[in-house]
């Protein structure tokens, strides 16, 4: 039975500098550090790196949750990222974004209040 996201593989070219942003933009350490995979715990669900792959926008769209998508954006673009699809309402108070890493990865940003952590199995 699917559950729900866990995990949201990144191709990366130079894994030591993915390494590097990833931690920044998701102000915490990898749990996993192997020259091939590098994976962050956040909030119940996975964002891995994987070394000399090939990054860009035509993947799977994966959105990762903030409680201020716009303070969000701005963090990320401070931080390096570049604006993909602006923030924009879809409708019932969600707001998403899409921002390019450092890398080509397409980063989404989502803020959903319907969303309830308790129901991440």
């Amino acid at each position: 039975m699917i559950r729900g996201l866990r995990t949201a593989v990144y191709p990366v070219p130079n894994l030591a500098e993915a390494k590097a942003w990833y931690a920044r933009v998701l102000e915490r350490t990898p749990y996993f550090d192997a020259p091939f995979y590098v994976g962050f715990s956040v909030g119940g669900f996975e964002l891995g790196l994987i070394p000399d792959g090939e990054p860009g926008t035509a993947g799977v769209r994966v959105y990762w949750g903030a409680d201020n998508a716009e303070a969000e954006v701005g963090r990320l673009v401070d931080l390096g990222a570049e604006i993909y699809e602006a923030l924009q309402e879809v409708g019932g108070g969600i707001r998403v974004a899409g921002l390019k890493d450092p890398f080509g990865n397409v980063f989404g940003v989502i803020e959903n209040p319907s969303f309830k952590p308790g129901d991440v199995q």
